[in-house]
């Protein structure tokens, strides 16, 4: 059976503003003792694991006999030939602080090949998306990468490890770096609406050590269809699976990469 990944992408963008529109109702109503820890800066509530049964329910209808990876481990993969990667509130630390942004996350894989995704940035209402071979989009308008091509023109984001801080030296160095030499740094808690906001052109550059396949697989193929560039900070495609990202758009990604590389590769 053929996929229509545009239809396909319809009804997973509709199906992501439901569950963020559940994610958004419940903001006010958790308390502390809804919070479970799972590291000390690593943090899930009911929330969570709610909307991610909700999405696996949903997607299980829409395209029977796929696998999963999800954040929460609600389902789990078992070689099927399509695969969903799902983190069903990326943010959940700002999320549970009040602020933004928090983001539905939603990638769609075809033997080992990234097909379609989804980033649903839920405080702003901002629905980004693309699959294979299609433009990059922002609520049905085309978007993509920013033009800019030095250092010295660009916004950079970046996430700040919060388990596995055996770089924490060399992430340092690099953001010391890019402070002195860019407009700025950002780290906005989310790594979904940081690969978004490049895809969007409103970052230049975005990088991160100690990721997981559901914070990043929706913002590789947005970016790459925004015109954008990814890789790891080798220079190689082990970035899925791999725990580091680099993405950054085209006219840039040859010095970004090399100032990321110098200090983290």
């Amino acid at each position: 059976m053929e996929i229509n990944l545009e239809i396909l992408c319809t009804q997973v963008q509709k199906l992501a503003r439901e569950v963020g529109r559940f994610i958004f109702d419940e903001r006010l109503k958790f308390t502390a003792e809804d919070i479970i820890h799972k590291g000390k800066s690593d943090m899930v509530t009911y929330v969570d694991k709610t909307a991610e049964a909700r999405i696996v329910t949903a997607l299980r209808e829409i395209l029977p006999d796929s696998g999963f990876i999800a954040e929460e481990g609600t389902a789990l993969e078992n070689g099927e030939k399509y695969l969903w990667v799902i983190d069903p509130l990326d943010g959940t630390t700002n999320y549970i602080h009040g602020i933004s942004p928090f983001a539905v996350s939603i990638a769609l894989i075809e033997d080992q090949e990234i097909i379609l995704g989804v980033i649903y940035e839920i405080s702003l209402d901002e629905m980004f998306y693309a699959w294979k071979d299609s433009k990059a989009y922002l609520n049905g308008q085309e978007i993509q990468v920013s033009k800019a091509a030095t250092t010295a023109d660009s916004l950079i984001a970046t996430g700040f490890p919060y388990y596995d801080f055996s770089k924490l030296d060399n992430y340092m160095a690099a953001m010391n770096f890019f402070m002195r030499n860019s407009h700025g740094m950002r780290r906005l808690g989310s790594a979904a609406a940081d690969m978004a906001y490049v895809a969007a052109g409103r970052f230049e550059g975005f990088y991160e050590h100690a990721l997981h396949p559901w914070d990043v697989a929706a913002g590789i193929i947005l970016v790459k269809q925004a015109g954008g560039k990814v890789c790891d900070f080798t220079g190689g495609e082990n970035y899925l699976f791999g725990g580091e990202m680099i993405a950054c758009n085209a006219n840039y990604f040859d010095e970004f990469y090399s100032i990321v590389n110098k200090y983290l590769g």
